[in-house]
Parts: C-alpha cells; sequence; structure tokens
C-alpha cells in the first residue's frame, strides 16, 4: 500500500499530528485522549457497547481480570466517583457522562494461583475500550491522577482480591475553548516514537 493510502480516512484533527509509516487502520491511529466533554449524558447504548468490547479481549486462562465500577452523571455515585479524582483531572472530568475505575483480579480462578499477567490482560480489555469509544467518537481519557488509597473502599472493591489499574473518563467530546485555559493546547493528539526506538530485532538495544 502506498505511503498516501496509510494515512486515508485519518480523522483531520489526527492527520495533522500523526503519520503512521505502516499500512494500518486508521481506528487504531485515530484513538487519543480528548478532555474536552460536553457534560451530556451518555446514552446507555454507547456505554455498555464500550464494556461488550472490552469483554472480548484475550486473557491468560480465559480468567478475564478485567472489572470495571462505573457512574453515570445520574448516579448517586457520581460524587464519590469525582472525588476520587485529583485536583486537575476533576477540573476537566466533571464533564464527563461517565467515570469508570478500571480494577484487574490478582489470582487465576481455577487454581488460586497468582495471575501474573493481570495488568497485562486489563490493558487489552482497557485498549477495546477505547478503540470502541474511538469508533462512537466518544472522548475517551484514562487516568492515574486519583485516589489510590481510597479507591478500593469508596468503591467497595475488596483489596486483597483486586489491584486497582486506572479511571477512565468517558463523554461527548466538546470544543477544547470549553478546558481550563492551561489545558487548552494541550488538546490535540500526540505523536510517537519511531518503530526502531521501541522494537528489537534479536536482542535488545
Amino acid at each position: 500500500m502506498s505511503q498516501t493510502n496509510i494515512g486515508h480516512n485519518l480523522d483531520d484533527e489526527v492527520a495533522q499530528h500523526r503519520d503512521p509509516v505502516h499500512n494500518v487502520d486508521p481506528l487504531f491511529v485515530n484513538r487519543w485522549s480528548p478532555r474536552a466533554m460536553t457534560g451530556d449524558s451518555l446514552a446507555n447504548d454507547d456505554l455498555h457497547s464500550l464494556f461488550e468490547a472490552a469483554r472480548w479481549a484475550p486473557s491468560a486462562f480465559n480468567n478475564q481480570h478485567w472489572r470495571f465500577v462505573y457512574a453515570t452523571r445520574e448516579d448517586d455515585e457520581w460524587d464519590a466517583f469525582l472525588g476520587l479524582l485529583n485536583e486537575a483531572n476533576r477540573s476537566w472530568a466533571r464533564d464527563a457522562g461517565a467515570l469508570i475505575a478500571v480494577f484487574s483480579k490478582v489470582t487465576l480462578d481455577h487454581n488460586g494461583e497468582p495471575a501474573v499477567t493481570r495488568s497485562f490482560d486489563t490493558g487489552a480489555a482497557w485498549q477495546n475500550l477505547a478503540l470502541e469509544g474511538t469508533r462512537r467518537d466518544l472522548a475517551v481519557h484514562p487516568m492515574a491522577g486519583f485516589d489510590w488509597d481510597r479507591i478500593h473502599d469508596t468503591l467497595g472493591v475488596p483489596e486483597d482480591e483486586f489491584d486497582a489499574e486506572a479511571m477512565v473518563a468517558v463523554g461527548e467530546r466538546a470544543d477544547p475553548e470549553t478546558l481550563p485555559d492551561d489545558l487548552k493546547e494541550r488538546e490535540e493528539p500526540s505523536s510517537r516514537k519511531p518503530l526502531d526506538k521501541i522494537v528489537f530485532n534479536g536482542r535488545f538495544e
């Protein structure tokens, strides 16, 4: 496939910042992590389709380590979810339609042994969720800036059975001008390192 065709069907805002070298589906390149959201409610079908996409991720022993705990802005628990975020993330995530906490099960179901690939596999489920969100033109933004010490108790998740992995804000996309001033200029797709910085043939260099 020609270099010209590789970038075909990239979103305009993505094409200004990203230039794939090899032939991949545009969905992978079009995925990024916007912060600007409208504050509107999410359609139930949109939200649950994200979880459906995550459900089909691969996992060791088919253990399906991932667990998602969520609240929409209509739920009584919304303020508790929002309260887990640090101040910087709350400043924009308050306009999300849903907030999701991502956990992974620490043991294998069939023998109780440690699930050593739990974070790796849960990351695959997160990526499925994010790509489905991109396909639906939603803003899907993962976050590490939350209260790791309180999240288990706040959401009723057994700390000895599940690790916290991330939180995610999902919402209808909005104009970047709605963001706080310090975030407006960051509201664009980021570039990526070249392949020769991350891929090594035969031996790490």
